[in-house]
């Protein structure tokens, strides 16, 4: 699973996302947060709730090492010249916050996600912290 945390400065309009990789484990904190509004969504499948405003912080990074490209958005207009941060730390979700997650989106995705695109003259970096020991 992946979390994107999508970004858009005003004025210009330029994009950047902050990427978080999942593997099936133990249960998210951020998302153990949110699983009553995600429960919801998925019972209703046309419902919109509003939760407020979510701190980013509360979303665990769990490395200050990460990796970084320029890409674009993966849904339609699919959007040029995004910065793309992928936290180097893979995260665990549990199967339950997976499935409730997956119904809460089971909406024909698969037409509005663009299909995974050549690394082309593309340069992906890491990026770490410098030990000052």
């Amino acid at each position: 699973m992946e979390l994107h945390i999508v970004h858009q400065r005003a004025g210009d309009q330029k994009y950047a996302v902050v990427g978080i990789l999942y593997t099936i484990g133990r249960p998210d904190t951020f998302l153990s947060k949110m699983m009553k509004y995600i429960k919801m969504v998925s019972d209703k499948k046309d419902l919109e709730v509003k939760i407020g405003s979510v701190d980013p912080r509360e979303i665990k990074r769990g490395s200050r090492k990460y990796y970084r490209y320029i890409g674009s958005l993966t849904t339609p207009p699919c959007t040029e010249g995004v910065v793309w941060t992928i936290i180097r730390k893979v995260r665990t979700v549990s199967v339950e916050q997976l499935r409730l997650l997956k119904e809460a989106v089971e909406d024909g995705f698969e037409k509005n996600a663009r299909p995974s695109q050549a690394i082309k003259d593309r340069t992906v970096q890491l990026y770490q912290p410098i030990n000052p020991y």
